[in-house]
């Protein structure tokens, strides 16, 4: 059975005969927006189980039901990356989440330095773009969107062994290389608009785990530079090779 175009995340178990309750918001778009009915099938995945056909046998305004009748696409997961980076302007924290979740990122950390413009965040508002951009894209894997730490404390529980790619923007027009970095569990950290501080780039820099690299010859926006940094990985280290 081919893949639906309307597809929908559920925090459900899936499996062949599993009944699934949507949403009231997931009822208004599936039977308000989309127009769909009973007898009609829909893709729905909840992030470990796969991708799955399911029929909607109840339908109504503000509830629904569906019924799994078979696996379309297996469960894919990501590589074991996290993308750390400074939320910027709303519209832009948004994008860097949507495009980090298309890109095979599988966890979110959003982080406080010295020079971020935002000291908070809505953790829900941002977990909701990471769904909806693996409803639109055909994933099967919802990356996990981190409450705000500050950089400090992040750096000081890290664990030994994630390498940290550090995308240092005063390395600016050095070649592009990750030729250091290794297979295995990594994170990219992105910057705020206002660069890193001295003292957080001489920590970064001292870091055992932590390697230095440049994004090439321009100094890239944070939001840029996360889906530069991100696709550099994928494409040398990551599951894109």
């Amino acid at each position: 059975m081919a893949q639906s175009k309307v597809r929908v995340f559920v925090d459900q178990p899936l499996g062949e005969a599993q009944t699934v309750a949507v949403s009231a918001d997931q009822a208004h778009y599936l039977f308000g927006v989309m127009r769909l009915s009973v007898g009609d099938v829909i893709t729905v995945f909840n992030g470990t189980d796969g991708a799955w056909a399911a029929e909607i046998v109840d339908a109504a305004k503000r509830r629904g039901m569906l019924l799994c009748k078979e696996q379309t696409a297996p469960q894919h997961m990501p590589p074991d990356l996290w993308l750390l980076f400074a939320p910027i302007k709303k519209a832009r924290t948004d994008f860097i989440v949507e495009k980090a979740a298309e890109l095979g990122a599988a966890r979110i950390c959003p982080v406080q330095t010295r020079f971020t413009n935002s000291e908070r965040i809505r953790q829900d508002r941002l977990q909701a773009h990471a769904i909806e951009a693996a409803e639109q894209c055909g994933g099967t894997f919802v990356p996990h969107v981190s409450a705000l730490e500050k950089l400090d404390t992040v750096l000081t529980k890290w664990p030994e062994d994630r390498q940290l790619v550090f995308c240092d923007e005063s390395l600016v027009g050095t070649a592009s290389s990750l030729a250091a970095v290794r297979q295995g569990p990594a994170a990219i950290l992105i910057g705020p608009e206002g660069g890193f501080s001295p003292e957080e780039r001489t920590r970064l820099r001292a870091a055992p785990f932590a390697t230095s690299i440049s994004l090439g010859p321009r100094i890239l926006r944070a939001d840029t530079a996360a889906v530069a940094a991100l696709t550099l990985w994928q494409t040398t280290v990551g599951d894109w090779t």
